[in-house]
């Protein structure tokens, strides 16, 4: 596995991968790797016959009053998992070299970026566009790989890929779970071991949603109501919140129409940490 930390020299070895005809494939990711991580590496890895890994995190996404700082980097051990892994490439530079002095262009989302996720943390995911669009021109992929966990960021790429023209094929990775179903993420590191079992319940709110909709129950409201309940009912856990969206438009949908596909999403707090989760469903 070779690392890369330049944007130029980057760019000319994809270029010269593509030339000789290899296929690219791409893992875009801030580090702190884990199985979730590696899963995409996988699915990569059955797409294309080079993979990238890229790690970097990415000032413009986070706030004024979010975790820059705090947030795991935990180089090292991402080498060594990156490398077991199979990757071919790893890209990790240094923030100067991506947004370099008297750096100005940005990305403006749209109305898929200003719910949910977007109006808790404004500008957020013009951060995500911005840096995303910059790494598909710096590695020059054929293929990237994306997980469903973080729902919304999934839904943007698509929309940018497809508003910009961009000629990368977006594959969605199924969501990896931990063994009482939470899912897997970077910051469930900050969860005590009571709150990682109490965390259990995101899970369990979207089993019962996925039923409550195979029973017939078509008023997507009374089954947020529900999960909403059933999360708040335990002490550790709060919502901040729960939405049905369609699954193709992102739209936030109140009622379900029979045959339609919809998307559950949860943001709950256990303890201080701030968990997403979702499923895909249907009516």
């Amino acid at each position: 596995m070779q690392i890369i930390n330049e944007p130029e020299q980057m760019q000319a070895i994809a270029e010269k991968l593509r030339l000789n005809r290899q296929l690219l494939a791409v893992v875009m990711t801030m580090g702190a790797l884990h199985e979730g991580h590696l899963s995409l590496v996988k699915l990569a890895r059955e797409r294309a016959g080079t993979v990238i890994l890229t790690i970097f995190v990415n000032p413009t996404q986070f706030g004024a009053n979010e975790d820059l700082h705090r947030y795991p980097r935990p180089f090292e051990q991402d080498v060594a998992l990156a490398k077991s892994a199979g990757v071919d490439y790893l890209f990790a530079p240094e923030a100067g070299s991506i947004y370099p002095e008297h750096y100005q262009t940005t990305l403006q989302c749209g109305a898929i970026a200003e719910q949910f996720e977007g109006q808790q943390r404004p500008g957020h995911f013009n951060g995500v566009a911005t840096i995303v669009t910059k790494l598909f021109n710096i590695t020059k992929p054929h293929t990237a790989i994306f997980g469903e966990k973080d729902a919304q960021q999934l839904a943007i790429i698509r929309r940018l890929v497809a508003d910009l023209n961009l000629d990368v094929s977006v594959v969605a990775a199924p969501i990896v779970r931990e063994t009482n179903g939470l899912a897997v993420s970077s910051r469930n590191i900050y969860l005590s071991s009571h709150e990682r079992i109490a965390a259990d319940v995101l899970y369990r709110g979207l089993c019962h949603a996925e039923q409550r909709l195979a029973e017939g129950e078509l008023n997507l409201q009374k089954i947020v109501a529900e999960v909403a309940e059933m999360i708040n009912s335990v002490p550790e856990c709060r919502t901040d919140y729960v939405n049905f969206v369609d699954e193709e438009s992102f739209a936030l949908a109140e009622r379900a129409d029979a045959g339609k596909e919809y998307r559950l999403l949860l943001a709950v707090f256990c303890g201080s940490v701030r968990l997403l989760d979702n499923r895909k469903m249907s009516a």
